[in-house]
């Protein structure tokens, strides 16, 4: 499959621009649309125009960062996958080998929420990753 690396570019700059007034107020256990981009090799891409995936916050460092995990409609039966019940009725799977450093300005718009058992069996998983 051919990525396009350049348009990812163009968002991306536009994304860096944003002006740091525009306070995007989120929370562990969010789930948000997040502007992933376009990756190398097997990391997990964003969909669409906006190169987007929803994602599941895992820990906020401060109102600017956070580690955040994607989430797919694709339910696969491995250690890396874990069901996530989530506040809308869906049921994604987190790709916890994915965990990465997100910045804020990445965030779009806000899906809901991961249910509390969900997120406690998701943390265990990364910290058993560890």
């Amino acid at each position: 499959m051919q990525k396009d690396f350049q348009q990812w570019h163009i968002a991306k700059e536009k994304i860096h621009c944003q002006s740091d007034g525009q306070t995007i107020y989120f929370h562990e256990r969010d789930i948000w649309w997040c502007r992933i981009g376009v990756n190398v090799g097997f990391e997990q891409d964003g969909k669409g125009k906006s190169f987007s995936r929803p994602v599941l916050i895992v820990k906020k460092f401060n109102q600017f960062v956070f580690w955040a995990i994607p989430l797919s409609t694709k339910i696969k039966k491995n250690r890396y996958y874990l069901a996530c019940a989530c506040s809308d009725g869906e049921t994604r799977a987190a790709i916890i080998s994915q965990l990465r450093l997100i910045s804020s300005k990445r965030l779009t718009d806000k899906v809901g929420f991961a249910k509390e058992d969900s997120f406690s069996a998701i943390k265990k998983a990364i910290k058993d990753l560890l």
